[in-house]
């Protein structure tokens, strides 16, 4: 039997969770993660999507949106589950879902056909795979139609971090929706749950790419045209897309929900919902990270070296060292390299407020970890003083770091394990364990993998300036050169 319902999905891997903040971060967001089970949140997202395919729907390798920074985060985050992309299309700038959701709806026209886009967010999690497949499967061949369909999560609390949906129509069908409502108060929640008909808006919409093109086209045609204008700028290099960067930040920043969804009922559009009763949670802050994790009989959990005393409702999470708690009740502790939270469990949503006391302050610890990764591999700043840092450095087996040279600093390399290959000016060395070289300040160089296991070394560097900007790049594997 031949498949008549082509799907391409569509993850919105953008944002940068400063709600989990000091574990995501804008160099390495929550998405990127593994808050649940054993893979990333973005990871678990291109799974789910991957698992639709039916005799009746043919499911393509994924379109990516998000943030050129974290582009090869994307692909290496893929390759370890075995899967490829469609195309990694890069945000110049972040300009809300809507323009995310149309660029993807561009590339989509690309191939000169018009599958369903089964589009979600990078950062929720779902514990009934199989209830999910059904839902979005209906919600497909609702779709293929010409409808648009949202997935609406049949709520078990009155939740007032959520915005709502009403329907008209019963459980079991493609619901009519009548209204969007706004995140409600307790008390209204509490109604909504009692009533029936509202369910939590998911964030998870599946329609024709030309049916979402149409509808921004009603609604919103400066967004269309500002960001087809930004597409017909694009450049393209392997898997990445990138719109033209001028042009895009013309770009009016809206939401999918804004620009065209809350405007469809009563308009000309056909728009539906799907209930989905699948354990589904937006991992948003951390409360609801400690909602979907595993407790002890006091409501504790706690990941990585943790002791716990006399403790209830308690969430720890410990990246390095031994974190323990003596009678507390509802707290949120995350520890980290270079930064540890504490937070009232209830006030988890205001984490974000720290996150922009600390950009306000000019603070770094709001954008990077102490260890951050690279394309090549990664790197943990241990120590640093007046004139002098001190890095361990990982780079994978084939990588390289670009040919460089520092104008402020120079740098010893010591070798902790592997095979490093060394360009030095003109010279290009070979070292094994326990050997080291020195660059000096000024001097043209590069770091290489050669061999078949990860390489590290430790790297001290020394000069008047040490910051990651005093590089100048000739030449580049992953395109950062000038």
């Amino acid at each position: 039997m031949s498949k008549s319902i082509s799907v391409l999905p569509v993850i919105m891997a953008g944002g940068s969770g400063t709600r989990l903040w000091p574990l995501s971060r804008a160099g390495y967001p929550k998405q990127f993660l593994v808050l649940t089970g054993e893979t990333s949140l973005f990871q678990q997202a291109a799974e789910r999507l991957a698992g639709l395919a039916t005799t009746d729907i043919e499911v393509a390798p994924p379109v990516v949106v998000g943030n050129a920074d974290h582009r090869f985060l994307v692909l290496e985050q893929l390759r370890e589950l075995g899967m490829d992309s469609t195309a990694v299309v890069l945000e110049p700038s972040g300009r809300n879902t809507a323009p995310a959701l149309t660029l993807a709806a561009l590339q989509a026209e690309e191939g000169g056909s018009d599958p369903v886009l089964v589009v979600t967010p990078a950062d929720q999690t779902v514990a009934d795979a199989a209830a999910f497949n059904d839902a979005v499967q209906r919600a497909v061949r609702g779709a293929a139609q010409g409808a648009i369909v949202i997935l609406g999560v049949t709520p078990d609390r009155p939740e007032t971090g959520y915005g709502y949906i009403r329907t008209t129509s019963g459980a079991g069908e493609l619901n009519r929706v009548a209204q969007f409502v706004e995140k409600p108060d307790l008390a209204t929640a509490e109604r909504y749950l009692k009533e029936g008909g509202y369910f939590w808006n998911s964030g998870m919409f599946v329609l024709r790419a030309s049916v979402w093109l149409k509808a921004l086209k009603a609604f919103r045609p400066d967004i269309l045209d500002a960001t087809r204008a930004s597409w017909d700028a694009k450049r393209s290099d392997a898997k990445f897309v990138r719109p033209g960067k001028k042009e895009f930040e013309q770009v009016p920043a809206d939401s999918v929900d804004y620009a065209v969804m809350e405007r469809c009922p009563g308009s000309d559009f056909d728009i539906r919902m799907v209930p989905l009763s699948a354990g589904w949670n937006d991992l948003g802050a951390w409360d609801a990270v400690w909602q979907v994790s595993g407790k002890d009989a006091s409501g504790n959990s706690s990941v990585g070296d943790v002791m716990l005393e006399d403790s209830r409702n308690t969430f720890v999470h410990a990246s390095g060292r031994l974190v323990t708690t003596v009678g507390v009740d509802n707290l949120v502790v995350v520890e980290t390299a270079d930064a540890v939270l504490v937070a009232d469990g209830s006030r988890s949503q205001d984490v974000k407020k720290i996150v922009n006391r600390l950009a306000a302050k000019g603070r770094g610890e709001g954008l990077l970890h102490r260890k951050v990764h690279r394309p090549w591999g990664w790197y943990d700043s241990i120590d640093a003083g007046p004139r002098f840092q001190v890095k361990r450095i990982m780079v994978r087996p084939g990588a390289s770091l670009s040919l460089q040279m520092h104008h402020h600093r120079a740098e010893h390399w010591i070798v902790v394990t592997g095979t490093a290959e060394v360009t030095c000016g003109e010279r290009k060395i070979m070292l094994t364990e326990n050997q080291s070289t020195y660059i000096p300040l000024g001097e043209v160089h590069r770091l290489a993998n050669p061999g078949k296991v990860d390489l590290e070394i430790i790297e001290v560097q020394s000069g008047s300036y040490l910051g990651e900007d005093d590089i100048v790049r000739y030449e580049d594997t992953y395109g950062r050169t000038a």
